[in-house]
């Protein structure tokens, strides 16, 4: 038995159950894009942006800088700590970047961009929750 520390409740409990799961899913996901990356950097693939000595140069500074960030970004969500979430929205910024602001160059992922932005959003709204929560059970 603790003590001065209250039971979880049941609502705070399915938040923490839902955002680890949540983390965990989207780590996954990074480690899986992770090793697209590293695949189409070491030339394992065919076609025209198969290796990095093949690739024009917008691609050479954009494959290696997300080959790295992918797999970081899922350790930190696999371990839900804060900063796994920090490098998934710098993906994110990174990734709109390319395929909004350069579509002529890197092409259009759109599918790409509605996984950051949903997964990014649920998380965002079950942090928002948790907090909420554990500012009424302070009596806020």
């Amino acid at each position: 038995m603790t003590i001065g520390l209250a039971p979880p409740d049941k609502a705070e409990s399915l938040n923490h159950s839902l955002t680890t799961w949540l983390c965990r899913l989207s780590a996954v996901a990074m480690f899986v894009v992770g090793v697209g990356y590293w695949i189409r950097l070491v030339g394992i693939e065919a076609g025209p942006l198969a290796r990095f000595d093949l690739m024009p140069i917008w691609w050479k500074m954009a494959a290696p800088t997300l080959a790295v960030l992918y797999p970081v970004a899922g350790i930190g969500l696999w371990m839900t700590v804060g900063w796994g979430a920090v490098v998934w929205a710098l993906i994110a910024i990174v990734e709109a970047v390319m395929y909004l602001g350069f579509p002529e160059l890197f092409g259009s992922d759109l599918l790409r961009l509605g996984f950051h932005a949903s997964g990014l959003s649920l998380l965002g709204i079950l942090r928002l929750m948790a907090w909420r929560e554990r500012r009424l059970a302070r009596g806020y």
